[in-house]
């Protein structure tokens, strides 16, 4: 059986975060902590006690989302090192692109870029146990990540969902929930949502090409998508139209 990397969660519950942020620990003396989580005091306090017995620690975030790098700036003063992650973030102090490495006493970890999430998203794979850290590219459980964030977002996101599985990991670790050790399915799963979504708009859009992103919504979702989940929908589904347009256009 897979020994899994330790982790501490932040314990920000909710229907995005799922059982909340957590973060990774990969190596004893010389650490990489992977997704600091929230700015919360006793979060990042707890954080601090746990890395007492490294000698050499690097912050590392996946992308600039809060709660994923939130509470970044704050761990990296008190232990006084910089922030990794990729480059172009705000608060990142040493920028990482793809292929990029960080040492550590339980092996090397290689940044992957994999955008789609963010525009500036990282995964990092761990050669020396088949594994990938995912951040936010999949989720512990269920069959969709948010997907909406910036122009092109949707090509890059199944783009990257393929890198990941040409890198053929034996376990993946989504900063918000359980180990996923199903890869392939997880992957497959993934991508299957992501293209039927797609399917879906362009139907919608053949039979009305000139449909509001609220009448979309209702064909793709129904009509009773819960109020709370509606902004983030209505912007997902925003971006698949932008994927479809492009490719009919190109």
């Amino acid at each position: 059986m897979t020994e899994h990397p330790p982790f501490r969660n932040a314990g920000n519950a909710g229907p995005f975060t799922l059982d909340g942020t957590r973060t990774y620990r990969v190596g004893d003396r010389s650490t990489a902590v992977l997704d600091p989580g929230p700015d919360v005091a006793d979060h990042i306090r707890a954080l601090v006690v746990w890395l007492r017995d490294a000698e050499d620690v690097r912050v590392v975030v996946t992308h600039a989302h809060r709660d994923h790098a939130g509470g970044a700036r704050r761990l990296a003063d008190a232990l006084g090192v910089p922030v990794q992650g990729p480059r172009g973030v705000v608060g990142v102090d040493m920028g990482l692109g793809d292929g990029d490495t960080i040492r550590t006493d339980a092996g090397m970890l290689v940044a992957l870029d994999t955008p789609g999430h963010a525009e500036r998203h990282l995964c990092f794979a761990w050669p020396e146990r088949a594994a990938v850290f995912v951040g936010d590219l999949l989720l512990g459980r269920g069959d969709t990540t948010w997907v909406a964030e910036y122009r092109g977002c949707v090509a890059d996101y199944l783009e990257s969902l393929r890198k990941v599985r040409r890198s053929a990991p034996g376990v993946l670790y989504p900063t918000h929930g359980d180990p996923i050790t199903d890869v392939a399915a997880a992957l497959d799963r993934y991508e299957a949502h992501r293209r039927a979504r797609i399917r879906q708009v362009a139907s919608a859009l053949r039979a009305r090409p000139d449909a509001s992103s609220d009448e979309l919504l209702v064909a793709v979702y129904g009509p009773d998508i819960p109020l709370a989940v509606v902004g983030a929908a209505r912007r997902s589904i925003e971006a698949l139209v932008e994927y479809v347009r492009t490719r009919t256009e190109s």
